[in-house]
């Protein structure tokens, strides 16, 4: 016992000391082995089927104040949060910046962001930004500060036959968020390629529903928010109800009192997109529909629908053997595991007066 006492004595001392020197935290940890079972939180609800897609409304036992946070499409819509190229315009000072802004000229992976709003800007990956010399879409969930910029934006090109400036002005595509197609590669593999390829699919397998005279309207498009905003490919996505089942469905999700989905198409459940709170949900909800229903009829016409079971069962398993946590103090943390057949991403947000988790993102693999 005195043996334990003593080395419990010299651990404490040299934690003392590691801190009296500033030693700094690790921005990311990797861990190895079984990774510890969430509480068990999600109830699944019966799905909204439309075609070959099922939506399973999520029920979480715990939800939160989300109204501090700022989408992206509400903080461009205020003039509150912009976007350029990096070094695409003069250098030009904004609230709260110190210096000149970098001018090394416009890459392909980067954007510049600028939070001049008193909220905490959330970003969510598969958002699409339209402009510039190409349409990105954004990688990863964060958090931006308030007040905060210029702040590097690590993007994906979704265009890639294009490096000429369609316009300098950047903004949110507000119907539409990346598909999860579109959106796995930019997540899990962060690889400029394998978004293109899936780009390259995506635009293919849409233009292959139409007819051979409105396939040749997109044939020729290389951006993926220009063929999904194409009136012949919209008419397609309308054939799951449109407007009128984004809404219904939104009704649906409300009246369960929803904070997340799960996605299943073709009776094969690929996707889940799990919120703090409902009224996130809904801020997203346009956005996210538009994005199942493409991934719904990019995947050719299917039947059946998994059962209840299949999916309570599926969201019931976030842990997995390995995982890495990537964090901004005070700010955000993101985390990413990897599990036997799937990837979980989730984002905690850590500003002041929060600690609790924005935004789960659950892929099949």
């Amino acid at each position: 016992m005195a043996n334990r006492c003593v080395l419990r004595g010299m651990m404490a001392v040299v934690a003392a000391l590691l801190l009296l020197c500033g030693a700094p935290a690790p921005k990311a940890v990797r861990a190895a082995g079984p990774m510890p079972a969430p509480a068990a939180g999600y109830k699944v609800l019966n799905p909204i089927v439309r075609g070959n897609l099922a939506l399973f409304p999520v029920v979480a036992a715990k939800t939160f104040d989300t109204s501090q946070l700022l989408t992206l499409d509400e903080g461009i819509r205020s003039g509150q949060v912009t976007i350029s190229e990096n070094g695409a315009r003069p250098a030009m000072l904004h609230p709260g910046q110190r210096g000149p802004v970098r001018n090394a000229g416009a890459q392909v992976n980067q954007l510049v962001l600028y939070n001049d709003s008193s909220r905490p800007l959330l970003l969510l990956a598969g958002e699409i930004v339209t402009g510039g010399q190409q349409d990105r879409v954004i990688g990863s969930d964060r958090i931006v500060p308030a007040k905060s910029g210029p702040i590097d934006l690590s993007v994906f090109c979704v265009e890639p036959g294009r490096w000429t400036g369609a316009t300098p002005e950047f903004g949110s595509l507000k119907g539409q968020m990346a598909q999860p197609e579109v959106r796995a590669p930019a997540m899990v593999d962060k690889d400029q390629q394998a978004v293109w390829d899936n780009v390259g699919r995506a635009n293919a397998k849409a233009a292959a529903q139409l007819s051979t005279t409105e396939s040749v309207t997109v044939s020729g498009m290389t951006s993926y928010a220009k063929v999904f905003d194409s009136a012949p490919v919209k008419q397609v996505i309308n054939n799951y109800g449109g407007l009128d089942t984004e809404q219904s469905a939104l009704k649906e999700l409300r009246a369960a009192g929803a904070s997340g989905v799960i996605i299943a198409v073709n009776g094969r459940v690929l996707w889940a997109d799990l919120f703090a709170s409902p009224d996130l949900l809904a801020k997203y909800w346009p956005k996210l529909f538009n994005s199942y229903v493409a991934e719904a009829v990019t995947a050719g016409r299917g039947s059946g629908s998994p059962s209840l079971e299949r999916a309570q069962e599926w969201i019931a398993h976030l842990d997995g053997t390995h995982e890495v946590a990537e964090t901004e103090p005070g700010v955000y943390r993101r985390t990413d595991v990897t599990g036997d057949g799937y990837r979980v991403f989730e984002l905690t947000s850590l500003t002041q007066g929060t600690n609790f988790t924005v935004h789960i993102t659950k892929i099949a693999k």
